[in-house]
């Protein structure tokens, strides 16, 4: 009886966020429908700066949970610019939580209402939030030959010549990086070499549509790309071998005592943007990326704690940045569920708010 105590309660360390932040959506698309409406007769401008705001009073609370609970210690190496900018974030891939690491990132410059993504195209399915992210201006893309570059394009310069603020998140590998999945390391590598390219040991080859038509769509809406490496503290097994990234429900239950980010700003002007070229200089930086991640890996089987080179400062979330929409969305979602006709309300809204968004990002150009 005591262990499946202490089974239910570690549980719990993540059924009880993951049940808050899935649990809020509905009230919080309802919000958004709400101003989606009124903002019909307004300038699009209007429209984003408020789209925006409500975004953030989403991420906030999402990252009330991934960084106050869970008490990681984030470790920044470099200087995060104090101001806004629009730039595209290209970051490694390693699993879900790196979604949350350009969060993380963006509220400290308080920015985090601007993060927009290029997703996977199967991601549109996911509940409620697949078509919210493509209202809130993400890019869904298909793999290889099926890359509509065109509509990628299109709806890019839609959204800056709406006046939307851009913090763009890339994944160049296109999938995540799992040392457990040796064949697609394999044929990750084995592309690279046909392609004469570096071999990469700890991140897949980078594909470079997504990153050259955003970067040459936008290119002069945008400020700057920030190149961002990512690592998790305790992936290393007692043999000195990288294990994968911890999952979301990992996470919440604080199973990663530390996050290492390395940051570099490249301003727009030092990218190049013929495709060939585009090419070369994406897959340095990628290069720069696995020297990063094998010195990271290293230093532990040297016997010292990870870290990458240089000096990294840590940097701790204020409660204040997070809490308020915590109870903002907490205490407007609590009335739903306790009256008869909101609980009505609040299903019709998962079942039909999923429903209509699956058609209209299947239907929508």
């Amino acid at each position: 009886m005591l262990l499946s105590l202490v089974v239910h309660t570690y549980s719990l360390r993540y059924w009880f966020p993951a049940a808050v932040m899935l649990g809020t959506a509905p009230v919080y698309l309802l919000s958004w429908g709400l101003w989606r409406m009124l903002a019909t007769a307004l300038p699009s401008r209007a429209y984003h700066r408020l789209d925006d705001r409500l975004y953030c009073v989403y991420q906030s609370m999402v990252l009330f949970f991934f960084e106050n609970y869970t008490g990681v210690e984030i470790v920044i190496y470099g200087d995060i610019p104090k101001n806004k900018e629009n730039v595209v974030y290209l970051s490694n891939h390693q699993c879900t939580v790196d979604w949350i690491i350009a969060d993380m990132l963006a509220i400290r410059q308080a920015a985090l209402g601007h993060v927009r993504y290029v997703l996977k195209d199967g991601l549109k399915w996911l509940p409620l939030y697949g078509w919210y992210f493509s209202q809130h201006g993400g890019v869904y893309v298909k793999r290889s030959a099926k890359f509509d570059v065109k509509a990628m394009k299109k709806k890019l310069l839609t959204q800056t010549e709406s006046g939307a603020q851009m913090y763009l998140v890339i994944f160049p590998e296109g999938t995540r990086y799992n040392p457990e999945l040796q064949s697609v390391v394999t044929d990750s590598q084995a592309f690279a070499s046909r392609e004469g390219l570096a071999v990469l040991k700890h991140t897949l080859t980078p594909r470079m549509k997504a990153s050259h038509v955003a970067i040459e769509a936008m290119k002069d809406h945008l400020h700057a790309v920030y190149d961002v490496t990512v690592a998790y503290e305790g992936t290393l097994d007692a043999r000195g071998q990288r294990q994968p990234a911890p999952s979301m429900p990992e996470f919440l239950c604080k199973e990663c005592p530390r996050v290492h980010i390395h940051f570099e700003r490249l301003d727009i002007k030092e990218i190049p943007l013929e495709p060939l070229f585009f090419r070369r200089w994406l897959h340095e930086r990628f290069e720069i990326k696995d020297r990063l991640l094998t010195g990271f890996y290293e230093s532990k089987d040297m016997g010292e704690r990870s870290r990458f080179p240089g000096e990294g400062q840590s940097s701790s979330l204020s409660i204040m940045k997070t809490l308020p929409s915590l109870l903002i969305l907490g205490g407007l979602t609590a009335p739903l569920l306790l009256t008869e006709s909101g609980r009505k309300l609040y299903v019709r809204t998962w079942i039909y708010g999923t429903l209509l968004g699956w058609l209209w990002v299947n239907l929508s150009p």
